[in-house]
């Protein structure tokens, strides 16, 4: 290992616990011990038992599993009424400690206006009586609770009702027996979900959300109340030496309601300032709590906490360093922390311990790897939240995100096996046979690598001198480092197997081929709408693989994640980009992380980028286009360069036949997460 992250490998403590090593395991949605949003209630989840065993076996120090909410989201049971679901926790936790790792079970006290309410559900809400009858299932109105009444944050006209004191009283008591519990299991410690991230402590904690004229609002002792009374009453009932974590925003990021803050933007905190924070921090540490995992932002900053790509590396470090020099308690820093800088915080005495999380999910052996010298055998997560987080929203929508996926959080685009080892796993094919794959691009690669491991002899086609396909485009603005690092990441794996890969073979008939198994992943095509000029406009690739072709004022046809990202790389490179889109919103395609999306549009909006929504293309001209609104007004846009960024037609050069399999964009549109899963749901029948 190179001695530049040997800070990290020494042991700290939290209260009386010692922790081996100073990578904390972050807790993330869907990977909770007790189960997530299942309609059979809370239980002992094995396969999130499976995901933390082998990250256990893998050198991870401290893990601590996604929120477990204290009270059921189906059927209202509480988790400490669940005798069998503790003792299958105690033997899990005694394979767990044979590692030498140590485990914190995360407890939430709820999310109030920031639970994720679903387009499903919404409507349920909304009605008086169906929400009545659905009550005995699902009772919105606990699962919504705020300490104030006021909007939700994913479906505005919603209003959240207020929690009464008698709700509060019960949650800090579950709290206390499910703690219990939890230590009598053998768990070494517990965090508290949360002051962070505009959770429900967090909602509590901050003026803005908290109107309150009870002894739970109004003051600043009075605001961070139910927070002091859940570490106590935990302490109570476990002990002084029983440790519990807290889940903590060092700053809410905040400019108002559903708007964040960019950063280094100057700009009114309306929610926990640093001034605050540092009161806050001490006063938490002498209730009782015994550590903080820190990080910044709301879930109207959703961003901070959940950075996508466009987010700085360690963007939360000058924070949560801040803020640890007023406790005494370690402090735990998360928010795309690199290994590098991770290290020399921790040597430097900035942080005790460095937090990640979606790495975890790509690939399980990351620390193993890190510790053997084969850093280049990681494989890099890309910030994309397809698989693990995508809850989605635009304008006048809840969380649009597929039922499926709500219910199945924590998965991850790049590794179906995470989170899904019953349906997704690599066997030995029962007969090796010869399988052409067509197209270099990720879906051919993973189909590649899969039939390889399999047994199967695997030859690959790509029509260019280099692999990669479409995403060499996408990975080409500088904010996609590690989209460029997964690239390379492919083209070293397939070294590892016996893979024939021809370059520069074009397949156009696919009978000359000696296979008895052909994959088409072929891609997609640009769309091209019937406007006059057409020609006159660059395609969204052409201009991703070489950006020197715009000029400085530039149109941007389409709103969407590709041409968000088109814009938002154009003005980072100092040239003024406009949007055209004809949805009411940007990005409005589900399955897009509200992380990502409002990160976007917030950087839009704050940087006083044009968008005009609701607008179609009628016209591109040799200085600009000729554009339509919503009333029919037309008027024209000046640009030196207009791009199209309309989407894609599939582009297989076969049809689906017994022995000929489409994968990817060349069967259906979709992202990354969509191209891998399917590569894998096809090789695995081969």
């Amino acid at each position: 290992m190179n001695e530049k992250y040997n800070a990290l490998f020494t042991p700290w403590k939290i209260g009386n616990v010692e922790i081996k090593n100073r990578i904390v395991m972050c807790p993330m949605g869907g990977t909770s011990l007790f189960g997530w949003f299942e309609l059979t209630g809370c239980h002992f989840d094995k396969e999130a038992a499976k995901l933390f065993l082998e990250r256990a076996n893998n050198n991870v120090g401290l893990i601590i599993p996604g929120i477990a909410p204290l009270r059921d989201t189906f059927w209202g049971k509480w988790l400490w009424q669940n005798e069998k679901m503790f003792k299958d926790l105690k033997e899990f936790m005694d394979e767990i400690h044979k590692t030498g790792a140590k485990l914190f079970v995360q407890l939430t006290a709820g999310m109030g206006r920031s639970w994720a309410i679903t387009e499903l559900v919404a409507p349920l809400h909304k009605n008086k009586f169906t929400r009545a009858i659905v009550k005995p299932i699902i009772d919105t109105s606990h699962e919504l609770a705020s300490p104030s009444p006021q909007p939700s944050r994913w479906a505005h006209d919603i209003e959240c009702p207020q929690m009464t004191v008698e709700q509060i009283e019960e949650i800090i008591e579950a709290f206390a027996k499910t703690a219990k519990l939890c230590k009598e299991a053998g768990v070494d410690g517990v965090e508290v979900h949360a002051v962070h991230e505009g959770y429900l402590l967090d909602q509590f904690a901050i003026e803005f959300f908290n109107k309150r004229d009870d002894k739970y609002g109004g003051s600043f002792e009075n605001r961070y109340r139910f927070a002091v009374e859940v570490v106590k009453a935990i302490k109570e009932s476990c002990g002084k030496d029983f440790p519990v974590s807290l889940r903590y925003s060092v700053e809410s990021k905040m400019k108002g309601f559903c708007k964040g803050a960019m950063p280094n933007e100057d700009y009114v905190e309306v929610g926990r300032n640093m001034e605050e924070s540092e009161k806050a921090a001490k006063y938490l540490q002498d209730a009782g709590y015994d550590m903080l995992n820190a990080d910044n932002g709301t879930y109207d900053s959703w961003y901070w906490a959940h950075p996508p790509m466009y987010m700085p590396q360690n963007c939360n470090l000058d924070s949560v360093s801040h803020i640890k020099k007023f406790v005494d308690i370690p402090v735990v820093c998360a928010g795309r922390m690199e290994m590098d800088e991770g290290a020399k915080a921790v040597a430097q005495g900035k942080i005790d311990a460095v937090g990640v999380a979606r790495q975890f999910l790509v690939d399980p052996a990351w620390i193993t790897k890190m510790i053997d010298d084969r850093l280049e055998d990681i494989k890099p997560c890309i910030c994309c939240h397809s698989g693990c987080f995508n809850f989605s929203s635009s304008k006048g929508h809840a969380n649009t995100q597929d039922l499926t996926d709500t219910m199945g959080l924590s998965r991850c685009a790049l590794n179906p096996q995470t989170m899904q080892s019953k349906k997704y796993y690599v066997e030995k094919a029962k007969k090796s046979k010869k399988i052409a794959v067509i197209g270099g691009g990720i879906g051919g690669m993973e189909s590649a690598i899969l039939c390889a491991k399999r047994g199967h002899k695997v030859t690959l086609y790509e029509k260019t001198g280099d692999l990669g396909g479409v995403f060499i485009a996408a990975a080409a603005p500088s904010f996609k480092e590690k989209d460029r690092e997964l690239i390379a990441w492919y083209i070293r794996e397939l070294k590892k197997y016996p893979i024939e890969v021809k370059l520069n073979t074009e397949i156009t008939d696919i009978k000359t081929l000696d296979a008895d198994e052909i994959i088409v992943a072929t891609g997609a095509k640009a769309k091209k709408i019937p406007v006059k000029g057409f020609d006159k406009a660059i395609e969204a690739v052409d201009y991703l693989l070489d950006n020197n072709k715009a000029g400085e004022k530039v149109v941007v046809i389409g709103g969407g994640l590709t041409g968000c990202e088109i814009a938002y790389d154009l003005y980072l490179q100092g040239k003024k980009p406009t949007i055209v889109e004809m949805q009411d919103d940007l990005v409005t395609t589900p399955g897009v992380c509200l992380a990502n999306t409002s990160y976007l549009r917030d950087f839009f909006e704050t940087n006083k980028v044009p968008v005009y929504l609701e607008t179609s293309l009628t016209e591109i001209l040799k200085d600009g286009v000729m554009v339509k609104d919503k009333d029919d007004k037309k008027f024209k846009i000046d640009a030196d360069t207009v791009i199209m960024s309309v989407g894609y037609n599939p582009s297989p050069i076969a049809k689906k036949s017994r022995h000929i399999h489409i994968v990817g964009d060349a069967d259906k549109v979709g992202n990354l997460r969509t191209v891998i899963w399917q590569a894998w749901d096809v090789c695995m029948k081969l």
